[in-house]
């Protein structure tokens, strides 16, 4: 290991790189911070890269990572972007894999939108399938081994002891392996070279958009030799216009042509031959079609060996070969495409896994994807705004600036102001149109006066809708990118990617928007809870009241009257004559003569909370009351103790039957199942059958969760009792015994009623639920009379 004159380690055997670049946070902090210790901590985990992963991993903070992704996300210089275009081509050509993975290390921080100019998107990267959004692509290529097989390539002397079909059947096959479109268009022009006997050779490939630009030629190969290697070729681009000199009219006809002459021919331009301090004299161009016909490039031959011209036979064996090199050529560009395709879908996929990664907050998920979204189109400023639902107008407006990248997120906000550039983003937030402005201020969208008190100036504009993910017609959002570097126009390689970027993006936004909706509900719902649990219980004051009068009953049964008294094991039972309070003391007194107290370890102060919550919980409505289920449950625990059945259904029936019997109309409206439904009320909405029922037991359910008089049972023999308590409650609902009746009549008929039987158990259960619900109309007339009148006189 070494260290540089600051004592910092600069690499070790622990396989550390030796050429570290610092930023110059990191610089200026060991410059006003050095001490011997750190340097050698540093070295420490320069040898141990293993720790030092672990310890991020266990204690890096979000922020921490954000900053060092924003620190390294910095505009490259044009050395940098060489570098990286060469790096990633290079990775193309050998398979190799990307270090970068998923998450916050994202490609997106190396390559840019712009490292794809060169190859080129030719169609966008979504497409639609009946209406749908989607990444798939129909076509793909058969990259096989054998298309990167290498032959060895004969000398020139070898190729001149060959006839003219051998000669063309040996560069052919000297091309047909080669799936490098540059190294491809130079073994062309070698041959072409050979072929024809030329001194120098030149190869113009066709680029541009016919729907949205003038087609143009451009040429990485001129003048090639015999001797020369595609490294000795220039990076320089020459570039000829569409029908403009001899190349490009051969490109705009199709046609091949020669020229004995160059300085006598008008369309021969002198300043090539100027710039280069080569002579041109004879010249023979020839178009480079594919199998459709279309014109791919241009070769062009110059100054025949020999002092001679260029003939009608070199023409022929000219195009003969160029036919072959048109179809390698189209392969190799559909090759370099389907490369770089792979690319941008890693791109695209470690953009979504940045975007889901962190779903919070909406100002969190939006300041990554401005963040992402700044480095991948790499301009100065980029603006998301939020349409307003059900209009078009902007909610919300967010901003980022390439100079605001490191600054963390918590600081990031929204904006309420009025948009800028409404006529622009107007445009995208209604029709979901693309605006792609080259010069801002020709534009009469544009407003000028947001650059009138500011020093940042607008020049290029691109505005692109964010598309619902729930809904693809519906604009969500926009994304307005503003002045994009080197002064360089936004191109629709930009379109396609921004494009397919703000499929993640809608689905991120819309994934955050429901996530605070359903949290926002779920606390709403908490603090409602939370209120009705504070009025659905009983005051305290009246549960200390029952259960200081009762406390010496629980001991010696002094203060709580006995059945007998109070008249529970009669079936003319007559509540008439006892109040409130003692309704409450005769229900203790059944739990006590059942000795469900003692059985199931039930606290005595928290029954007698329970009871008194029970009857707070019960409306005043005419009949299905407090009252109503008190003499329900009297009814109940007077066959019980009257047929000794408590001894056929075993304690955890009996319990749960007289639960069930207090709780069965708990909340009751006062009406039926069919007016709920017929009504729809919000009831009729929760559940489909027994609707009155279904929420009686979920009374009693939150209920026995606030008072726990069951908690002392495990868990097993708590849920047998909640099921018991459930099939009850619902065997009070009419419907339910109606098509129960004629089973359990049979049954009964039967004399076979096995009390050992779950289902005999429940039809007996339900049988008797139905009985007790229905008892009031057994009772002597007087009783039946003041009843129906509601008189407790």
């Amino acid at each position: 290991m070494t260290a540089d004159s600051s004592g910092r380690s600069t690499g070790g055997e622990g396989g550390a790189s030796t050429n570290i670049q610092e930023d110059s946070q990191s610089s200026n902090y060991f410059a006003t911070n050095y001490s011997p210790e750190l340097a050698q901590m540093e070295a420490c985990l320069d040898e141990n890269p293993d720790f030092f992963m672990d310890y991020l991993m266990r204690k890096g903070s979000r922020p921490m990572i954000d900053k060092w992704l924003t620190a390294h996300a910095k505009a490259p210089t044009v050395e940098d972007t060489d570098s990286s275009s060469t790096r990633a081509t290079r990775s193309l050509s050998t398979g190799s894999k990307s270090t970068s993975s998923g998450g916050s290390n994202t490609p997106v921080r190396k390559i840019s939108a712009h490292d794809f100019e060169k190859g080129g998107l030719t169609k966008p990267i979504v497409s639609c399938i009946d209406g749908t959004p989607t990444f798939l692509s129909p076509s793909s290529l058969n990259t096989s081994s054998e298309l990167t097989g290498q032959i060895r390539k004969k000398s020139r002397n070898d190729l001149h002891t060959l006839n003219e079909s051998e000669l063309m059947m040996e560069l052919v096959k000297d091309i047909y392996s080669e799936v490098d479109p540059k190294g491809l268009c130079h073994k062309i022009l070698q041959n072409v070279g050979i072929l024809t006997g030329a001194d120098r050779c030149s190869l113009f490939l066709v680029k541009g958009d016919p729907k949205k630009e003038p087609l143009y030629l451009v040429s990485n190969l001129f003048d090639v030799s015999s001797t020369s290697t595609v490294e000795d070729m220039s990076e320089r681009e020459i570039r000829v216009d569409w029908g403009i000199g001899i190349v490009g009219d051969v490109a705009k006809t199709g046609e091949s042509c020669i020229v004995n002459d160059c300085y006598k021919d008008s369309r021969f331009n002198v300043k090539i031959d100027e710039q280069t301090g080569y002579t041109t004299k004879t010249m023979m161009c020839s178009p480079i079609k594919d199998k459709t016909g279309e014109v791919l490039g241009v070769s062009q031959v110059i100054n025949k060996n020999g002092e001679g011209y260029f003939n009608e036979k070199d023409e022929v064996v000219f195009e003969r070969y160029l036919q072959f090199c048109g179809i390698g050529l189209r392969n190799a560009q559909l090759f370099t495409m389907e490369q770089l395709a792979v690319q941008r879908v890693q791109v695209l996929l470690d953009l979504c896994g940045v975007i889901f990664q962190e779903q919070s907050t909406e100002e969190m998920i939006i300041h990554r994807i401005l963040l992402n979204i700044l480095t991948l189109i790499r301009c100065e400023r980029a603006m998301l705004l939020l349409v307003q639902e059900g209009s078009q107008s902007f909610d919300r407006v967010y901003e980022l600036e390439r100079d605001e990248m490191e600054e963390l997120p918590e600081s990031f906000q929204a904006s309420n102001r009025f948009p800028k550039n409404i006529g622009i983003t107007g445009q995208v937030a209604t029709g979901g149109d693309t605006v792609n402005i080259t010069n801002a201020y020709e534009d009469n969208r544009f407003d000028q006066d947001v650059d009138r008190e500011s020093s940042f100036k607008h020049s290029t504009v691109l505005a692109m809708p964010i598309k619902h993910a729930g809904s693809p017609g519906r604009v969500l959002g926009v994304f307005q990118l503003v002045n994009k570097f080197d002064n360089l126009p936004f191109t629709s390689n930009d379109e396609y990617f921004v494009d397919a970027f703000a499929i993640f993006c809608g689905m991120g936004i819309t994934n955050v928007m429901n996530f605070q909706a359903v949290s926002q509900a779920n606390a709403k719902l908490k603090v409602t809870m939370d209120v009705l649990s504070y009025h659905r219980q009983a005051p305290e004051e009246i549960v200390q009241e029952l259960y200081q009068c009762t406390l010496t009953d629980a001991k010696c049964s002094e203060h709580v009257p006995g059945a007998k008294l109070l008249g529970l094991c009669s079936l003319q039972f007559d509540d008439f004559g006892l109040e409130d309070k003692d309704t409450l003391k005769a229900s203790l007194r059944m739990f006590m003569d059942l000795d469900l107290i003692n059985k199931f370890n039930i606290d005595y102060l928290t029954l007698c909370r329970w009871l008194c919550t029970v009857k707070k919980n019960y409306r005043e409505v005419n009949y299905h009351n407090w009252r109503h289920a008190f003499n329900v449950c009297q009814l109940m625990f007077a066959i019980l103790t009257s047929t000794t059945w408590w001894n056929h259904f075993g304690e955890v029936e009996v319990l749960a039957m007289v639960i069930a019997c207090l709780c069965h109309d708990l909340d009751h409206r006062g009406t039926n199942n069919k007016f709920q439904a017929k009504a729809k009320n919000p009831l009729a909405q929760l559940y489909s059958t027994s609707i009155l029922e279904q929420h009686h037991f979920n009374q009693c359910v939150m209920i026995l969760n606030d008072n726990q008089i069951l908690g002392n049972l495990s868990k097993d023999k708590y849920q047998e009792v909640i099921t018991v308590v459930k099939d009850c409650i619902l065997a009070t609902d009419l419907d339910v015994y109606l098509k129960r009746r004629t089973n359990t009549f049979q049954l009964i008929k039967s004399d076979k009623v096995d009390w050992g039987q779950v289902e005999h158990k429940s039809q007996m259960q339900g049988l008797l639920m139905t009985a007790c619900d229905l008892g009031a109309i057994t009772k002597p007339w007087e009783i039946q009379k003041k009843v129906a009148k509601k008189d407790r006189r």
